[in-house]
């Protein structure tokens, strides 16, 4: 039904609160929009520390106003006949449970989690010019696990090879561990693109499910 003007636009993330204001996950804009279309949530527009609930068709005609009178404010999307403005938050109609929290062990948490950084020079790479490294190697008994972890560039990776740091004459800037929140979402937190979903955060949250 939808098509993004741009990358970046599909690539928005949604906060998604259960019914009782409770920041429940964060998910990608088409699937937002097909709950709100499906009338399985509402939209929760935030202006000034308040804010408004709107199902499909209210946000369709606040969204006609905006790109008239503010377009530049907001983040668009197409449909075949019409524009609609972005939602950066959406409240689930019926559910109320918060899942268990975990932080996911996956390669964008960990890329986070390092900030980017080779663990052992501490320089900044894009995340094409970083690879994943097994601290303690698989060749000698080392897991899959956030404290074996971490990221290294190909120069340090290359460097280390198959051996434990002490045996590459190598240091890691700080011990790896698994991280209490999810290091996604202090990363969005930063953009101004979702200062909204602050109000809604606090630190006993701050470890919603990605998906």
């Amino acid at each position: 039904m939808f098509s993004a003007q741009s990358s970046q636009i599909l690539d928005s993330q949604v906060l998604v609160l259960n019914k009782h204001y409770m920041a429940f996950r964060v998910i990608g804009l088409r699937r937002a929009l097909s709950l709100v279309v499906r009338e399985l949530a509402e939209i929760v527009s935030c202006d000034d520390g308040t804010w408004e609930n709107y199902d499909f068709n209210s946000w369709r005609e606040l969204s006609s106003y905006r790109q008239t009178f503010e377009a530049h404010k907001y983040d668009w999307v197409s449909a075949v006949n019409f524009d609609i403005a972005v939602p950066r938050v959406i409240r689930l109609l019926f559910y109320d449970r918060l899942p268990r929290q975990t932080v996911k062990f996956n390669r964008r948490n960990i890329f986070a989690r390092d900030g980017n950084r080779c663990q052992y020079c501490g320089r900044k790479f894009p995340t094409s010019e970083l690879s994943l490294d097994h601290v303690v190697p698989r060749t000698l008994g080392g897991g899959n696990s956030w404290d074996n972890i971490v990221c290294a560039c190909t120069k340090c990776n290359a460097k280390k090879g198959g051996r434990t740091p002490e045996q590459a004459h190598m240091k890691l800037i700080q011990r790896p561990v698994k991280p209490k929140r999810n290091p996604i979402l202090h990363i969005h937190l930063n953009h101004d693109r979702y200062k909204s979903w602050k109000q809604f955060l606090d630190h006993a949250y701050w470890s919603v499910e990605l998906t």
